[in-house]
């Protein structure tokens, strides 16, 4: 469905600048823009996937993965089709990476009709990237928090500062995805850029609820050093922050083997030493799913897969030494 969107300059008479994301990219009458869902027409740059659905469904909060906003409660998953990043190993290639995709007409109504229907009260926007469905996105979250019902963005963070500004106010929580801690990965292999990403988690923090996620790949970001720098910057933000490394399996044009659990370690105990809250996903390496008190060590959640039990929080304090956490219950 194609909608007018808002960020957008014109340059001359048949060219145009999307002003979105920090692609920023020009674009003559008809062409699209690298997100492949974001076209010039008539001198007005224009979204093709308004409301275009490629998947719906029901979600443990858990697999966003947010493990400290709402523990063990349902959330509505919905992704559209597209992205602005070119990851050669992305999960969801099939409609990330693919603007064919069969999809289906919704509108925010619907939506919100669908989490009365079954008694949910959050939205993830997740399975493609929900920046590039912006206009969306605004709607749906802008409605949602009139009915009370939460938006949580799970997101690749490449978003330029005024439209974030813009929406900040209806998400309630996001999950960032900060795929690496160095420039030659986003420039060489994603065609990005690593430091738009860095300014939207600071952005973020004590605006929402953010947890942060690295799919740990080997030979591209799995350099302790660099894990290293990266737990030192999140630590300057807050050493509170979640974050969780997943294990890569091959997918879409990676070959390259899964990520050794061996590796997973050395990192998980690397930002330990930094990090209050650290989770390792995709793996089953004891200890690393469960969260703890960082006051009195007290076990507060246990987790094994999608299955949680709430053992040592009240509210969001630690049952034991009487601490506030960071968590949203």
């Amino acid at each position: 469905m194609k909608q007018q969107t808002k960020f957008f300059t014109k340059i001359n008479n048949n060219t145009i600048r999307c002003t979105l994301c920090p692609h920023n990219c020009t674009l003559k009458e008809n062409q699209k823009g690298i997100c492949g869902t974001r076209i010039n027409y008539n001198r007005i740059l224009y979204t093709t996937i308004y409301g275009e659905v490629s998947a719906v469904n029901v979600d443990p909060m858990e697999k966003k993965p947010l493990f400290h906003f709402y523990p063990g409660e349902d959330i509505l998953s919905l992704g559209t089709i597209g992205c602005n990043l070119k990851c050669p190993y992305c999960q969801n290639w099939n409609i990330s990476q693919n603007t064919e995709y069969t999809t289906e007409n919704v509108s925010p109504e619907d939506i919100i009709n669908i989490c009365k229907n079954k008694n949910i009260r959050h939205i993830a926007y997740t399975y493609s990237e929900p920046i590039i469905w912006y206009e969306f996105v605004y709607d749906t979250a802008k409605l949602a928090n009139q009915n009370k019902i939460n938006n949580v963005l799970v997101t690749n963070g490449y978003i330029n500062k005024e439209p974030l500004k813009e929406i900040a106010p209806f998400i309630q929580a996001a999950n960032i995805d900060v795929k690496a801690f160095n420039d030659r990965f986003y420039t060489h292999l994603i065609k990005g850029k690593l430091q738009p990403v860095l300014e939207t988690v600071e952005y973020l923090y004590n605006k929402t609820h953010i947890e942060i996620t690295m799919l740990i790949i080997p030979g591209w970001n799995d350099n302790l050093n660099e894990i290293k720098k990266f737990t030192d910057w999140v630590s300057s933000l807050s050493p509170d922050i979640p974050v969780h490394f997943s294990r890569y399996f091959p997918q879409y044009k990676f070959d390259t083997p899964a990520t050794p659990l061996e590796t997973l370690r050395e990192i998980y105990d690397i930002a330990a030493e930094k990090l209050n809250y650290v989770y390792i996903g995709n793996a089953a390496i004891k200890d690393t799913e469960n969260s703890y008190c960082p006051h009195c060590g007290n076990l507060l959640i246990e987790r094994t897969y999608y299955n949680i039990k709430i053992t040592g929080l009240h509210k969001n304090k630690c049952s034991k030494c009487g601490k506030t956490l960071n968590f949203k219950l």
